[in-house]
């Protein structure tokens, strides 16, 4: 069986197998029975490879790694639980910002807090015209889900509509820069997505509590890991049922 998502992976980063394998110091058949047959390469074939195209050991290779070793990596991912996500340092949000430098990806029903921020729009526009990628997810503040999350956090009923449109009037000036997209989504959302590079911070959302006071992990992308890749897949999905953001539509 051929593997398409090491050929796609390639092809996305602007490798063809020839050149692939020069950069690896391989035959460039090897690289074709890669693809073509499915072979699995070597340890440290699978983790330059990985490396080249800036995707997981795990993704390119599936079953090249055991359950047990999965954990473990899993485990590794981990650089920190909060039990809430309030207690994050301001410090390592700023950090986030100042060094990412390829792609920012959030998913949030407000996120009003890291738009607050008073150096964020400015950050993500400056590092925008550097070619920094950015997609943000908001809630759609007129969706019933946003209306059902104010009763389920047990505030008023407005109060997360409100905090969203909030968050989308300071953000709303990075819309039409190169580089930063904006959507709605209308899903039930069980996770707030920070993704800066390769640092995510994943607020896990409990039943009756507020975002602030919910649990958060902060991870760091490994080659061989799935735990940060299983996150992205869910942001992934969010983002195409999501429609972009019409700002006129909720000023209505």
């Amino acid at each position: 069986m051929s593997n398409d998502r090491l050929l796609e992976s390639l092809l996305r980063s602007g490798f063809s197998p020839a050149t692939a394998a020069e950069s690896l110091g391989v035959d460039v058949k090897t690289v074709e029975r890669w693809i073509s047959k499915g072979r699995t390469p070597f340890p440290k074939h699978r983790r330059a490879l990985a490396a080249l195209v800036h995707e997981t050991e795990n993704y390119l290779f599936p079953d090249a790694i055991d359950s047990e070793r999965r954990a473990e990596l899993a485990e590794a991912e981990v650089v920190k639980i909060f039990p809430h996500r309030s207690l994050i340092p301001a410090e390592l949000w700023s950090r986030f910002l100042r060094d990412c430098a390829e792609r920012v990806d959030i998913l949030v029903l407000a996120g009003l807090f890291l738009a607050e921020e008073p150096t964020f729009a400015r950050t993500i526009k400056t590092k925008a015209e550097q070619g920094l990628s950015t997609r943000m997810l908001f809630g759609d503040p007129l969706a019933d889900e946003a209306v059902k999350r104010s009763s389920e956090e047990r505030l008023a009923i407005s109060t997360v509509p409100a905090r969203i449109k909030n968050a989308l009037a300071l953000v709303e000036p990075l819309t039409g820069i190169d580089g930063v997209e904006i959507r709605f989504h209308g899903t039930t959302l069980y996770n707030s997505i920070f993704r800066f590079d390769d640092e995510m911070i994943v607020n896990m959302h409990v039943f009756g509590q507020p975002g602030a006071y919910a649990p958060a992990m902060h991870l760091r992308r490994l080659p061989a890991g799935d735990l940060f890749e299983t996150y992205m897949s869910s942001f992934e999905h969010v983002w195409s049922a999501s429609d972009t953001a019409d700002f006129s539509r909720i000023r209505a």
